[in-house]
């Protein structure tokens, strides 16, 4: 006899510590604003009602890097600006994730040259690429998707 055979219709819940705490943290991610070019439009759109980026408990867009656990690299980083970003993103509390949004940030897209950055994994750890120019919506919806998904398979040892 298992246990829902005796809690039967009591509505008692068992789970794990490490489930509950990535529940929690999926459920309650901060993204801080970091939007640089064209991607940065498509970010904001996000946010509005017809995406409503509201119902996964991302009400604002935080702009201080002390209140955010989700950094949104939206656009291409010039080299001047990379140690902005690698300060604020050294700003924010642990754990933090990353999200390069559109080709810009992935790999400089259309701009190599000397003054732009040739992706933004090269300064900060990248957890998702979002791919496009400049990437839709709900493309950035499916990438804070994929992102609370590879976030709920965290283990209790990778947390220290």
């Amino acid at each position: 006899m298992g246990i829902e055979q005796k809690a039967d219709n009591f509505g008692i819940v068992t789970t794990t510590l490490e489930d509950a705490v990535n529940w929690a943290r999926t459920k309650s991610m901060w993204p801080m604003l970091f939007g640089l070019a064209c991607c940065a439009i498509e970010m904001m759109m996000a946010q509005a009602p017809r995406v409503d980026l509201s119902r996964f408990g991302m009400e604002l867009m935080r702009a201080s890097p002390r209140q955010a656990d989700l950094m949104i690299v939206a656009g291409r980083v010039a080299n001047k600006m990379a140690p902005v970003l690698r300060r604020l993103y050294d700003q924010m509390p642990d754990p933090k994730w990353v999200i390069a949004m559109g080709d810009c940030a992935a790999t400089g897209g259309v701009f190599n040259n000397y003054a732009i950055l040739q992706g933004v994994d090269e300064i900060v750890p990248v957890d998702v690429y979002v791919a496009g120019c400049p990437p839709r919506p709900e493309a950035l919806i499916h990438g804070i998707i994929t992102l609370h998904d590879e976030v709920s398979r965290e283990r209790l040892k990778e947390w220290s």
